[in-house]
């Protein structure tokens, strides 16, 4: 595409190309916030096993996302970004406000855990659905030169939705009677996410399209071995970021059940997760733009390989505030290295002619193995070896597999190409 027929974007067009990534993070916190609410509201069973439904439910949005990510993705490839994104958004507002409105079991019976499940599996297959369309576009429509720090906008807004969701949940658990939580505050906390639905709809109905499929730029790249080198790399990078975004996140519960802190303390962690996350993926992706892709992501995932253990060693070592805020803050910077500028180097590489449904596969195929296994592995590693960093060691090994995906791919950052090389040029 040429850089003079690129859309001109607004910063609410980018907030709501964004959004869906936002949405998805704010569910994911709300949700585990609220597992045991929705368990006593919609499952059958007594108190434990109605939360092991919850759960269960919750994990079925996982299984749907690869799904998602092929045909939206797919989709999005051949009638392009705009439609894709308006089309996952849409059954995300869906999927959301139909769980908060779920009746009960007490009310429906059967029929309540059916319909959650259900409403699960389309949400996790308009999420999967998200992250392809809105980041090739995010790629497409961007200056060659700042396209490092328009994907972070992405990540971004997903650990900013992190400070969201806690303030919500931390608000309702804190004002609410549990007979009200039980009733309807789990439902309020859904809904208040539900609310950016019909705004950011409208917003992507007004952006141009990116996807021009007579651009002879859409047709040329790699082919056969080539893309295989790609797509594995892709999905060895994302599994690494994955379990490592998962582990930082997982802190929180760590803080609480292996470090037996206050759960006050625990939320302060959570705060800075966000704080930091959000700061460092906008710090990278701009960086990027002007130091290359590789050397920016590999300062993060090198940093985290050595930095993993040790600090994990401080928190249990000390058990104090101070150990688990310097330490959360000293892991948040790095996990918000990593992503943005490895999340770009992986879209640039793929071409435009499957852009979307490649890098939304590949991604929600990591998110659905490693991302719904992370914190479940790390919890039974810390049962079965007695060893409470035993995090510690799963997320390490898995940084070490996305190193060799980072290395395995070109450097495709403006600055290797030449001040004036557009990036589209050589894909």
């Amino acid at each position: 595409m040429d850089a003079a027929a690129k859309p001109t974007l607004s910063k609410g067009q980018i907030a709501a190309v964004a959004a869906g990534n936002a949405l998805e993070f704010y569910d994911f916190l709300t949700y585990t916030f609220f597992a045991v609410q929705i368990g006593e509201a919609l499952f059958p069973g007594s108190g434990d096993a109605k939360l092991l439904l919850s759960l269960a439910t919750f994990g079925v949005g996982f299984v749907t996302r690869p799904l998602g990510g092929l045909i939206i993705g797919r989709f999005a490839d051949r009638r392009g970004r705009k439609p894709a994104m308006i089309l996952s958004f849409s059954m995300m507002g869906i999927a959301i406000v139909g769980l908060s409105l779920t009746p009960s079991y007490a009310m429906i019976g059967m029929a309540a855990p059916i319909m959650a499940v259900l409403f699960r599996m389309l949400q996790g297959f308009a999420l999967g659905g998200e992250v392809g369309p809105n980041t090739a576009f995010l790629v497409e429509a961007a200056p060659p030169d700042r396209r490092g720090f328009y994907v972070s906008l992405q990540f971004a807004t997903q650990n900013f939705s992190i400070l969201v969701a806690g303030a919500v949940g931390l608000l309702l658990s804190s004002t609410l009677s549990a007979e009200a939580l039980l009733s309807w505050g789990w439902r309020a906390a859904f809904l208040v996410g539900a609310l950016i639905v019909p705004f950011t709809i409208a917003i992507r109905r007004k952006l141009s399209e990116t996807l021009v499929h007579e651009d002879a730029a859409a047709t040329r790249g790699p082919s056969g071995r080539g893309l295989v080198v790609i797509a594995v790399a892709g999905l060895l990078l994302l599994a690494g970021a994955t379990i490592g975004t998962y582990t930082v996140d997982y802190i929180t519960t760590f803080a609480q059940k292996s470090l037996g802190m206050d759960s006050r303390i625990a939320f302060v962690s959570t705060v800075l997760l966000g704080v930091t996350m959000t700061s460092f993926n906008l710090v990278s992706g701009w960086i990027s733009d002007r130091y290359g892709r590789k050397p920016i992501a590999l300062i993060g995932w090198v940093g985290l390989f050595f930095a993993g253990i040790p600090a994990f060693l401080v928190m249990v070592h000390f058990r104090n505030a101070a150990a688990l805020f310097s330490m959360t803050i000293l892991l948040a910077m790095l996990m918000g290295l990593i992503t943005p500028p490895s999340v770009t180097l992986f879209t640039e590489a793929l071409p435009a002619r499957i852009r979307a449904g490649a890098l939304g596969t590949v991604y929600a195929v990591s998110i659905a193995v490693f991302g719904g296994s992370a914190q479940f592995i790390e919890q039974l590693l810390i049962n079965k070896t007695g060893s409470p960093i035993a995090p510690a060691f799963y997320m390490t090994a898995a940084i070490g597999i996305g190193v060799i995906g980072v290395l395995m791919l070109q450097e495709t950052g403006r600055k290797a190409r030449g001040a004036e090389a557009p990036l589209l040029a050589t894909l």
